[in-house]
């Protein structure tokens, strides 16, 4: 099941499977922005990455005195959500725990999802609600896949702030403490599937807080996301997508001792208290 919302420059579809957003679209133009989701390369168009991003070692977690198994990038992207609010240009979705993620999540929760059109950008917010007696630890992000429909060398990414950016690589899927530098020329990463060899970008911190696609050196899509300290970008080779993902924490290290309270990057919602992220996709 999907439900849109729209005003006069953009419609946005969202799948109630994940609350993911399967389509942005200009009224005008009929320009699509959110990747088909071809298996041939990957079948997801803009999943939620909840109550973790990334990989945990080994796929599991201590808590207190138990351990517990999650797979990567947690389980709310595999989970039909509710729709609770529905406007012509906005949109909420629910997530609460069930005896199934109680079972790998130990915790009561509510996760929302909410799709807010202004003009030409789409707001994303994550609200995550805490329903227990007892602080709960969670990471949270987004993984939106961006179609490019011209050859790939042809696209760059164009950072707000003059930074040098220190990649964080991965050792099977876990973060290890070698880093890659990647110098920027006049702002600007131009896209090459070799920058992708080793899997995903992944930086604990950057200075920017948004970033720019350019299309043949013109900006097409705005990608803002100031709440948000941890950031990857991926595609795969070949695949006429990339992927900007503003992360609230990342994969355990590669010397994580599996206590999920002291997980790298882990973030914490006391009981019956919430914390609210967006980011948002302007259309240029």
């Amino acid at each position: 099941m999907t439900t849109t919302i729209s005003n006069s420059i953009l419609s946005a579809k969202i799948n109630h499977q994940g609350a993911e957003l399967i389509s942005l679209q200009s009224i005008e133009t009929k320009r699509e922005y959110i990747w088909e989701g071809n298996p041939e390369f990957w079948g997801k168009h803009a999943p939620i990455l909840f109550p973790i991003v990334g990989t945990l070692k080994n796929n599991t977690y201590q808590y207190l005195d138990k351990m517990f198994s999650l797979n990567r990038h947690g389980f709310a992207r595999d989970f039909e959500f509710q729709l609770i609010q529905k406007e012509t240009d906005k949109v909420v979705f629910s997530l609460q725990d069930n005896g199934l993620t109680f079972n790998i999540f130990p915790f009561h929760f509510e996760l929302q999802l909410i799709y807010t059109l202004k003009k030409s950008e789409l707001i994303v917010t994550y609200k995550v609600i805490n329903k227990d007696q007892k602080t709960i630890p969670f990471s949270i992000g987004g993984h939106p896949a961006f179609a490019l429909k011209n050859k790939f060398e042809n696209y760059s990414l164009l950072f707000e702030a003059g930074e040098k950016l220190i990649c964080y690589q991965l050792e099977e899927d876990l973060l290890s403490e070698t880093t890659q530098n990647i110098e920027l020329k006049n702002n600007q990463l131009p896209l090459t599937y070799s920058l992708f060899e080793k899997d995903a970008l992944v930086f604990k911190c950057l200075k920017s807080k948004h970033i720019k696609i350019l299309e043949n050196n013109l900006p097409i899509l705005n990608f803002k996301f100031k709440d948000f300290p941890n950031f990857g970008i991926w595609t795969k080779t070949n695949a006429p997508f990339i992927c900007l993902e503003p992360w609230l924490g990342y994969a355990d290290t590669t010397h994580a001792n599996g206590n999920i309270l002291e997980k790298e990057g882990i973030q914490f919602v006391e009981s019956n208290f919430c914390k609210e992220y967006s980011f948002s996709l302007e259309i240029i």
